[in-house]
């Protein structure tokens, strides 16, 4: 399956592959104030349909996520970093598709705070 999606303006867009069976809710210091429900997929299921420099990056602590946001609107709609393979991963926002029912995923909560 292929989900659209966006942050709130559109200057940062995308298509992700696959059907999410979860959400992933963490707390540590910048999710719990993000609020996102994240969709953990391999990088090559995320494609761009904006340019890559549309989105700015955060990064912190160790520096192994990179938040990606929109500069004008301020959406976190994915992050990128890898797992614990090493291979490329996504963290995708499901607040940010288009046309998903938020009900239809269990939510799983991760106490990132401790580690």
């Amino acid at each position: 399956m292929s989900y659209r999606g966006s942050c709130h303006c559109g200057q940062v867009a995308f298509e992700v592959q696959g059907q999410p069976d979860s959400a992933l809710a963490c707390n540590c210091s910048i999710c719990s104030r993000k609020g996102s429900l994240l969709w953990f997929v391999p990088r090559a299921q995320l494609r761009l349909l904006t340019p890559e420099d549309a989105a700015a990056t955060y990064s912190f602590n160790r520096h192994l996520i990179k938040h990606r946001f929109c500069p004008t609107c301020g959406i976190h709609p994915y992050g990128e970093g890898t797992d614990p393979q090493g291979r490329a991963m996504a963290a995708v926002n499901l607040r940010c598709l288009e046309d998903f029912d938020l009900a239809s995923v269990p939510v799983q909560h991760y106490d990132g705070k401790s580690h």
